[in-house]
């Protein structure tokens, strides 16, 4: 709360601009709308009451949920990908090929669309969140399920069990084997499109998946482009998972050795 306080405080003094995920709550809370280039202080000068469009109680509540969804998963995502890029690496050497060989091209600075040129990247960032443990929905009509006496009734809480789905055989063959090439244009084909939904479907899918998916790519991109990644002898193989945390996390923690290369 009082990091946002100050922050929000700073900013309208100073009529600080900067285009980032604050700067829309600012003017969410001081018009009620988003718009284009328009500075903190002309937004708040077109009031037309004294309440504000949200509350400092619903911008701070805003950040925390863009902060747990946003950083905390993205850097377990980065976590298990480095954890399974230790254990391959062949792997581990043609990602590196490929971030040195699109980097080389723009001077070794990185820029959005030498991320989006990464197409082994991708699949082994897709192959690395093919497996998150559920979602949550509610029912909102009468449905039936197929083939059994089942009736879901509205208003029903339901936790889709996503890991079991992507984990499928019929749709990934050695479901526990580190494949990227799972996720090759060939292969994606030939599965249904709802057998892979590590954030969701629907207009309750995950709100922050571009961001999560791009602030991934861009930590792993950092740290496999100048080193290699090794497990550490303290990190406990076959992995478990903690069965008491909302967020998948390792029993025993993951240890790794980080050495430079050439």
């Amino acid at each position: 709360m009082k990091v946002v306080k100050d922050t929000v405080d700073y900013r309208e003094k100073n009529n600080v601009i900067r285009k980032d995920f604050m700067h829309l709550l600012l003017q969410l809370k001081n018009k009620g709308e988003i718009t284009a280039g328009e500075e903190v202080g002309d937004v708040k000068a077109n009031h037309e009451s004294d309440q504000p469009f949200l509350t400092m109680n619903e911008m701070a509540a805003q950040c925390f949920v863009f902060f747990l969804a946003g950083f905390e998963t993205s850097s377990t995502t980065m976590t298990f990908a480095l954890l399974e890029l230790a254990q391959n690496q062949e792997i581990q050497d043609k990602l590196r090929d490929e971030i040195r060989s699109v980097l080389k091209k723009n001077d070794n600075k990185l820029t959005y669309e030498d991320v989006m040129e990464m197409t082994y990247l991708d699949k082994v960032v897709n192959e690395n969140i093919h497996q998150p443990p559920v979602t949550g929905r509610v029912c909102n009509k009468e449905y039936h399920v197929p083939g059994t006496d089942v009736v879901i009734e509205p208003g029903t809480g339901l936790y889709i069990p996503i890991a079991s789905l992507q984990s499928d055989p019929e749709y990934y063959p050695n479901p526990d084997v580190f494949d990227p090439e799972r996720f090759s244009e060939e292969n994606k084909a030939k599965r249904p499109p709802c057998t892979f939904i590590p954030f969701g479907d629907g207009p309750r899918m995950c709100i922050g998946m571009r961001f999560g998916v791009m602030q991934s790519k861009v930590g792993l991109i950092k740290v496999i482009k100048n080193f290699r990644v090794t497990l550490n002898e303290k990190t406990i193989t076959p992995i478990k998972l903690e069965s008491r945390t909302a967020i998948a996390s390792v029993k025993g923690d993951v240890w790794l050795n980080i050495a430079k290369t050439d």
